[in-house]
Parts: C-alpha cells; sequence; structure tokens
C-alpha cells in the first residue's frame, strides 16, 4: 500500500505477499477449497436426483451437511489466513466483497441446517435453499478463482519488474 496515499497498487503488499507465502494457512485453503469443489458436485447430483426423482433424500442432506461442514471449516481457517496476511479477521479491503459474499453463502448453508434440524417446509423447499446456497457459492467461489488469477498475475509482473531491474544493474 502506498502509505502516503492510501492507495492499495495491487491485490498483496510485498509485506503481505510474504506473510502469504509463509503461512500454513495458505496451503490449508489450497487444500480444502478443491476438496470443498468436489463434494459440491457429489452434492449437487443427489440433490437433483432428489428433486426429479424423490428418491435419495437422506443421501442428499447428509451430502449437504457435509459441504456445510466443509464450507464451515474453510470459513474459520480462512479467516485466520487473512488475519496472518492482513491483520484482520474478516472484510480485509483486498477481499472485502469476497467476505461480504460468502455471509450470504454461510447463511443460506445456515439457513438449510436450520430447515432440516428443525422440521421446517417440505423436502422440495430445503433442496430449493441448498440449490441456492449452491448457487451462491459458486458465485463466491469464482469471486475467489479470479483474485487468484490477478495474485497470479501481479506476482509475474512483480518479478519481471525486479528481473529488469537487476539486468539494469547489471548492465
Amino acid at each position: 500500500m502506498n502509505e502516503q496515499k492510501g492507495i492499495r497498487r495491487g491485490l498483496y503488499t510485498p509485506e503481505e505477499r510474504r506473510r502469504r507465502d509463509e503461512s500454513a494457512w495458505t496451503i490449508v485453503q489450497g487444500v480444502l477449497a478443491p476438496l470443498q469443489f468436489l463434494v459440491f458436485l457429489v452434492s449437487l447430483g443427489l440433490v437433483i436426483r432428489t428433486l426429479m426423482t424423490g428418491e435419495g433424500a437422506f443421501a442428499a442432506d447428509v451430502s449437504i451437511v457435509i459441504k456445510t461442514f466443509v464450507l464451515y471449516t474453510i470459513m474459520v481457517t480462512g479467516a485466520i489466513w487473512e488475519k496472518v496476511v492482513f491483520g484482520k479477521y474478516l472484510f480485509a479491503e483486498a477481499f472485502f466483497w469476497e467476505d461480504v459474499f460468502s455471509m450470504l453463502v454461510i447463511a443460506l448453508h445456515t439457513a438449510y441446517l436450520v430447515m432440516l434440524l428443525g422440521e421446517y417446509g417440505t423436502l422440495d423447499e430445503r433442496m430449493f435453499v441448498a440449490l441456492a446456497a449452491y448457487a451462491a457459492y459458486v458465485i463466491n467461489a469464482v469471486q475467489f478463482l479470479l483474485k487468484l488469477r490477478a495474485a497470479r498475475l501481479q506476482a509475474e509482473a512483480e518479478d519481471a519488474a525486479e528481473a529488469a531491474v537487476g539486468e539494469a544493474v547489471a548492465a
């Protein structure tokens, strides 16, 4: 961040990038994110099957509960990662809108759990809440994938700039 003007020039400052690269929480996030996506795909198939055939409701419910547990796990560990890298648990400038949308994802998954455990609504209504949660999850996942791409592009640009300076100094 440009301390004088308060302007962030990239996703990470050099110090934040160093903390990100050194943090074990970065690896945790890198493992949990694809795991969550795999659980999502399986669960989505089970939910669609239940809605289309009326069969497999128990399996669909179990899969949604597992997906929700994985979501809660990635959110807690992600908040810890954000604290390590940016100094605050949530809503750091670089990931503000991703965190805002993550709250919707969590709210929808939690609404599903409330419906399941409180026996509210019909099976179809519960499955549609799960689908809404999954649609929000997909949007949120795309947000994070775009941030990963931005981070990679920023790192490539910074590395190229450092190499150019090194070559200029050597010349």
